[in-house]
């Protein structure tokens, strides 16, 4: 850290601050013109199941990233004894998907619906066969599509659509822009023109049960920018929003918000074709940017862009980590009850290391991670459920590995159409997430259950906020660089990196493991149509 330069850095207004709202974290990072973090600041959230919808509060958005950015501003005045006055560059990311309709006046219609529903799944079909190309649940088109289907009133009143990162942007700015990345989550996109593909538009548009409302679907969806183009400025209102204390100057140039599978891309350095990234959490997805167009249509792929408007394949699972972080905690209280402290690091690495005493089959154990339904496999509801034969072998590291094993199962199980059927093959795989800080373990296991190699980079811990800002640097740069040449020589000139081959008895392991998983996934349905409401 250079005090005097990065002091500078703040003072003049040249820093850059990017903003993320994960699934369960709001983030804000603040960085210099090297790229290098100055401070960041967080707010833990989670989403609550209302109505029967996955959903997060709006006022809690901003209660999130007003927290965020406090928690940063006051680090920069431990650290440096100054206040944030002016930031030349901003950026909005978020969880892509979902659904987010206002009316004329800028209100809420419905409370936000998340990428994480699985109640889509009429409109999916039919919007699929009509376009010929993969709508997933997730995507915001198929959310308001299923509205229609349902009769739901509030779709009469409809002035807008947008996505978490765009209505964050909107207050902020002004203006009703997403960048190509997310706006790929909402509609399908032409790669050429870089715009929503216009055949599709005029095919939804012909549709019966869209012709009886008087808006048109291109006049209430966002407009697309691609990255390094310059998506607003912060104004008065935007930013007393940002920082209530009033500190704040309005003026800086805000990129086209991004969608949390793009600014994975960016930070894992993965935007070129024959490129690709896993970002784990919550949820997960792995991003491939692709040479070529697939050769069929996959329910269980879904072709998105980069924020330069690269189509990409992506397979997107809707449960991840979160089951690990419950037993992590169940864990952690019965430690607790013996009197023992654990650090939350400390914990997570003693469970991780154990595995590697398991057997390479997880003792045939088996576990569904499943909080909340999940698309690759087609189960409806979710229920956390963990399951042993009586020849299985029940130790804390075969019960661990499990866990670990049960997380990447969807993504395996949704990879196979393109390693297998499409034959698919990327120059560098790079996996970033919470789950990657014990070194090596998850590593080891994605690479095993995948087997492909699987890279860490040491940039990949600053995760989606810190590839937001490096957005926002490009869109207040004057650079000619596209956004590929302009990462590999400005940003990662120097990329710190290890990879890690799949090893031929864990891969063996993880088969029979994912055999058992495949056979046992009617059971996971059948929990969830036994207890639908959790009793």
């Amino acid at each position: 850290m250079n005090i005097q330069a990065d002091t500078k850095t703040i003072n003049d207004g040249m820093a850059s601050l990017g903003i993320e709202l994960g699934s369960t974290n709001i983030k804000a990072v603040l960085i210099d013109d090297k790229y290098r973090v100055l401070s960041e600041g967080k707010y833990t959230w989670e989403n609550k199941l209302v109505d029967g919808f996955w959903t997060y509060d709006l006022d809690e958005v901003w209660l999130g990233i007003q927290s965020a950015f406090s928690q940063l501003i006051a680090d920069i005045r431990v650290k440096y004894h100054i206040r944030i006055k002016k930031i030349r560059a901003i950026g909005v990311s978020g969880m892509m998907h979902g659904y987010l309709a206002f009316d004329k006046g800028g209100n809420l219609l419905v409370p936000f619906r998340t990428w994480r529903n699985n109640t889509t799944s009429d409109a999916a079909d039919k919007l699929t066969k009509l376009f010929g190309f993969n709508i997933p649940q997730r995507w915001s088109i198929a959310h308001l599509y299923q509205a229609i289907l349902n009769g739901e009133s509030h779709v009469s009143d409809i002035a807008s659509i947008t996505t978490l990162a765009g209505y964050v942007h909107r207050e902020l700015t002004g203006e009703n822009v997403l960048g190509v990345g997310d706006a790929s989550g909402m509609f399908p996109i032409d790669n050429e023109t870089g715009n929503y593909n216009e055949k599709m538009l005029i095919e939804f548009s012909s549709l019966s049960d869209i012709k009886k409302y008087s808006w048109d679907i291109r006049s209430i969806l966002p407009n697309i920018l691609s990255a390094g183009k310059v998506a607003g400025i912060l104004t008065d209102k935007g930013a007393k929003l940002l920082d209530p204390s009033g500190e704040l100057q309005a003026g800086s140039i805000f990129a086209p918000p991004e969608g949390d599978a793009g600014t994975g891309m960016v930070s894992t350095n993965s935007v070129r074709k024959c490129t690709g990234n896993i970002s784990v959490g919550t949820s997960a997805f792995s991003m491939n940017v692709l040479q070529k167009p697939l050769q069929k249509v996959h329910r269980n792929v879904d072709i998105v862009a980069t924020p330069d408007g690269l189509p990409v394949a992506m397979v997107h699972v809707n449960n991840c980590s979160s089951d690990i972080n419950a037993w992590a905690n169940l864990f952690k209280e019965f430690a607790e009850r013996l009197g023992m402290e654990i650090d939350g690091n400390k914990l997570y690495e003693t469970l991780f290391d154990v595995t590697t005493r398991a057997d390479p089959d997880g003792g045939k154990l088996i576990n569904y991670s499943y909080l909340s339904g999940e698309n690759i496999t087609n189960v409806v509801m979710g229920r956390p459920l963990f399951y042993r034969a009586p020849d299985s072998k029940l130790t804390l590291a075969n019960f661990f590995l499990t866990q670990l094993y049960a997380a990447f199962a969807p993504l395996r199980i949704g990879m196979n159409s393109l390693i297998e059927e499409e034959n698919i093959q990327t120059d560098v795989m790079v996996a970033q997430g919470g789950l990657f800080k014990t070194p090596v373990i998850g590593q080891q296991v994605l690479a095993n259950a995948l087997r492909i190699p699987i890279t860490i980079m040491s940039t990949a811990s600053e995760g989606g906020p810190w590839g937001m800002a490096v957005l926002a640097a490009y869109a207040a740069s004057d650079t000619k660089y596209a956004l590929p040449d302009f990462l590999d020589n400005n940003v990662f000139k120097n990329p710190e990196a290890m990879t890690l081959m799949p090893e031929e008895d864990g891969v063996a392991g993880y088969n029979r493991f994912l055999d058992r998983y495949v056979k046992g996934v009617s059971v996971e349905m059948e929990a969830g149509k036994m207890l639908p409401k959790g009793d």
